[in-house]
């Protein structure tokens, strides 16, 4: 047996979850699949995986060999890709994670359009609001918004957005509006624990950065959760502009406090440090940056 193709198989088996799931995955039958894994086990003498009948699990020895296996894999496909670059295409597979509302929004679409444009590429996008650790988990690359913790990945911003403070008609109807970012703690703040600092916000004030609190009794951790339950009037809301523009748009939500330039959020794209960045990487960064930034900065529905 190839030791590579026992690699693509344990991480194909780990990543579907299942030897079924790997072989479709792969292209090959479940028996060549479970050939393979083992055969893999044998070379290393331990057991990568527990097998029962209900769910396939990591071993300790599997967990310390997964992350190895994939950079080897990811190696070799840098490889094959460096090859075809120099044929003038772009080859081979990316994995990417995003944020859950932006990724649904905007990023599906834009990774559909890139491996349109670049057949050779293959791409696993994984949305999650999750902070996702791309050395043990095999990722090339991870977007995120919003302040960012120390870290040692290299980060590329793509793009940015803002958050507006939002309400419902009904609930302003029903508590008033705020006239001043002080005034926000004489309401309930739906608030999104996805931010950095769940209980206070940034505003300018008189030009002045103000740190501001956000009392609330709901905190949820979706963007769209705020959104729904902000038009279900439980309160105001602090949510990037690009989730609530359309509503805003229609009336179904108000801005307010739109004097003051609340949290200005930095959409970045994150990867490990490395001597060479695949060209499947960089071009793949290039088209977010290109076609985010537009969309991102549109008018308005109807302004």
């Amino acid at each position: 047996m190839d030791r590579i193709d026992g690699l693509r198989a344990f991480v194909a088996v780990v990543d579907a979850g299942s030897f079924t799931r790997a072989s479709e995955r792969l292209g090959i039958s479940n028996k060549l699949v479970s050939k393979y894994v083992a055969a893999l086990e044998a070379q290393q003498g331990v057991t990568l995986l527990n097998r029962t009948t209900r769910a396939l699990s990591l071993t300790p020895a599997g967990e310390r060999f997964l992350g190895g296996a994939r950079r080897v894999l990811s190696t070799v496909e840098e490889l094959d890709a460096e090859t075809r670059a120099e044929e003038g295409s772009l080859a081979g597979r990316l994995r990417i994670t995003a944020p859950v509302t932006f990724g649904e929004m905007f990023v599906a679409e834009l990774t559909c359009d890139f491996i349109h444009r670049n057949p050779g590429i293959s791409i696993d996008l994984r949305l999650t609001d999750r902070y996702v650790d791309l050395a043990a988990e095999g990722f090339d690359l991870a977007l995120r918004i919003g302040v960012l913790a120390d870290s040692s990945l290299i980060g590329r911003r793509i793009g940015g957005t803002e958050s507006w403070v939002v309400a419902s008609p009904g609930y302003i109807a029903a508590h008033g509006r705020p006239r001043h970012p002080q005034e926000l703690r004489d309401h309930q703040v739906i608030r999104d624990s996805n931010t950095a600092n769940t209980h206070r916000s940034t505003f300018v004030i008189e030009g002045r950065a103000v740190s501001v609190p956000l009392p609330g009794r709901i905190t949820v951790n979706s963007p769209q959760a705020v959104r729904k339950l902000a038009l279900l009037s439980e309160g105001l809301a602090l949510i990037p502009r690009f989730v609530i523009a359309e509503d805003v748009a229609q009336g179904r939500l108000e801005r307010l406090l739109a004097g003051f330039a609340g949290p200005q959020l930095d959409i970045q794209a994150l990867y490990l440090p490395q001597p060479f960045i695949p060209p499947r990487l960089n071009a793949y960064l290039d088209h977010l940056r290109t076609n985010l930034t537009p969309v991102l900065k549109e008018p308005l529905p109807g302004s």
